[in-house]
């Protein structure tokens, strides 16, 4: 081996020295950088006609686990899921109030209920009758409250729509420049793009569950839960939606004035998944309507009640009768009638309607018994209509043997799609319970689909953060190792050169 051939394997090796430290001294400094990986820097050992000619110096490389991180992603879509649907639900449990504190929407039908079995004791008794009154402006009230949380919740979600179809695009569009950029080679630092492209993948992932599949070439693939392929353009937006105002009777899809999101022109709206849009699309357009059916019904069903059986208790805002509960729910006059059902005016003008009834009752084979009114100066004991409240009104009878229609637990939503995931029950207060039951379990369900989903991404990331993550310690043992190597290179040039400089002493 000649001379020259010595000096230029050891410059090789201070050269890849110098490109270690530098490299250990970028992972150091940037230890605590969000999304940074620890990267290393490929080194080959060169052989040239069967002789050492030293080492090169390769790209750098990181240090990640792709399924690992493709895990870590689907985490992220996760947790932002369940955080949406607790922030959504907590608001509504509030109007409710929490099972066993005496407040929520079915105590306040059993207080109505028990109002009138106080009444029932003494039905001339002014104050009974105004307490029986206010146990029922309670329950409208309360009806008109969680109506409008429910609205409001869902023109939550419509606004997160919009809000994440912005975030959505703005990632896929960084995703989409930066995989050009490493892709052509231009971009100057590669691993550098990488990372960077990790973290808007990382943030995509919390608008919308997808999967990111990364070739060779540095080309990437994104596929959305579901299927469908998200292309990438760095020149243009290619998810699109529409600001809008939430009624109860709007919807998506077919006749429906809701906004859907279309890729490149397509609605695929029913295609979104995971993350926070698909958990906004999920809310405005399945639950929160349930939501609304449901406690509509409830509406419906305890106003339509009392009138048939002689009691004009409740009336639609503008004191026009109570919708036909016998009609399909969808597209009928029952939508969002829980934000409207008021006292009667008769009733509110005079509480001891509630003991002499407001109209006469045709008997019904089927339904409710004939009845009429306790007439002005009438007896002042009169029970028969506090009685047919009791009952009926607020029983699981029209009258004694015939039951009152089942409650729809099908048909539900402004679109009709929609199932109550329980079995309607016959009394109303029953059902109303178990409207807030299911609605209360929910949030609960989110709480804890949250607590899960976010112990599964801390696990995940400390397992990436192991791999991946800058050891401090290791990189500083590392450049201790670098400087003993750079040492040892040194004096190997520091030798050659003594011997260059003997070898020419002795040719002078």
């Amino acid at each position: 081996m000649s001379l020259d051939l010595a000096l230029g394997i050891a410059r090789s090796g201070l050269a890849a020295v110098q490109r270690g430290l530098a490299q250990a001294s970028q992972n150091v400094a940037n230890a605590q950088t969000p999304g940074y990986v620890r990267k290393t820097v490929e080194q080959q050992s060169l052989v040239v006609a069967d002789m050492p000619a030293g080492l090169r110096s390769g790209d750098t490389q990181r240090a990640v686990d792709l399924a690992l991180l493709g895990r870590l992603d689907q985490s992220r879509g996760t947790l932002a899921a369940a955080t949406v649907r607790e922030d959504l639900l907590t608001g509504i449990e509030q109007v409710h109030g929490a099972t066993g504190d005496g407040a929520t929407l079915g105590d306040a039908v059993a207080a109505l209920s028990t109002a009138f079995t106080a009444l029932h004791e003494a039905p001339a008794d002014a104050g009974q009758q105004r307490a029986a009154l206010a146990a029922a402006g309670t329950v409208a009230n309360r009806l008109n409250d969680v109506s409008a949380a429910i609205g409001a919740a869902r023109q939550q979600a419509q606004d997160g729509i919009v809000t994440e179809v912005a975030a959505a695009n703005a990632a896929l569009q960084q995703i989409a420049s930066l995989t050009v950029q490493i892709k052509s080679g231009t971009g100057g630092d590669q691993a550098g793009l990488e990372d960077q492209r990790d973290r808007a993948i990382a943030a995509l992932s919390e608008s919308m569950e997808i999967q990111a599949v990364r070739k060779p070439d540095g080309d990437l693939l994104l596929i959305a839960r579901g299927g469908l392929v998200l292309p990438l353009d760095p020149s243009r937006t290619l998810l699109a939606t529409a600001p809008a105002s939430v009624a109860p009777d709007a919807f998506h899809g077919g006749s429906g004035t809701l906004p859907g999101i279309t890729l490149n022109g397509v609605d695929v709206t029913g295609q979104i998944a995971g993350g926070r849009l698909g958990e906004y699309v999920a809310m405005r357009d399945r639950t929160l309507p349930r939501y609304q059916a449901e406690t509509d019904l409830v509406a419906v069903n305890l106003a339509s009640r009392f009138d048939q059986q002689g009691l004009t208790l409740f009336t639609d805002a503008d004191g026009s009768s109570v919708p036909d509960g016998a009609v399909p729910y969808a597209g009928s006059t029952q939508v969002g009638f829980a934000g409207r059902i008021r006292l009667g005016s008769a009733a509110s003008a005079d509480p001891s309607l509630l003991r002499d009834g407001t109209h006469a009752v045709t008997p019904s084979a089927t339904g409710p018994d004939g009845f009429v009114p306790n007439p002005p100066g009438g007896p002042a004991g009169f029970t028969i209509m506090i009685d047919r409240a009791l009952n009926y009104s607020l029983g699981g009878e029209a009258s004694k043997g015939n039951p009152w229609p089942t409650i729809a637990s099908a048909g539900l939503g402004p679109d009709g799609t929609l199932v109550s995931p329980f079995m309607p029950a016959a009394r109303i207060a029953d059902y109303a319970s178990s409207v807030t039951t299911a609605q209360l379990s929910d949030r609960a369900a989110a709480t804890e689909a949250k607590t899960q989903a976010a112990g599964l991404q801390g696990a995940l990331n400390s397992r990436f953060i192991a791999g991946s993550g800058v050891d401090v310690d290791a990189e500083m043992a590392g450049m201790v190792t670098l400087q003993n190597a750079y040492a040892a290179n040194a004096k190997v040039i520091s030798t050659l050169q003594a011997m260059w400089d003997s070898l020419l002493g002795v040719m002078r």
